[in-house]
């Protein structure tokens, strides 16, 4: 499901129209990724999942191609544990 029909969706059940369904989603994209950057890194929402904040240790790597050794740099990601209602549903 893309963006756009998502929006759609969102609007249509609600009632609402698409500019304002994009509002909201745009709002609660960029609510979850304030709440990412705060500490503790962590959006819970009951019965749908968890979005959490993992930092990557630096670590060694192989380039594919020449089979050479790299360093790889430390960085932070994002992980979603799909909550107990969401893994029912699917």
């Amino acid at each position: 499901m893309t963006k756009a029909q998502l929006v759609e969706k969102m609007a249509k059940d609600a009632g609402i129209s698409k500019a304002a369904a994009n509002k909201a989603l745009d709002s609660f994209v960029g609510t979850v990724k304030k709440g990412l950057k705060q500490k503790p890194g962590k959006v819970t929402l009951v019965g749908f999942g968890t979005f959490s904040k993992v930092r990557r240790k630096a670590r060694k790597g192989r380039n594919p191609r020449t089979g050479e050794p790299i360093k790889i740099k430390a960085s932070s990601t994002v992980t979603f544990k799909p909550g107990k209602a969401l893994k029912s549903a699917v």
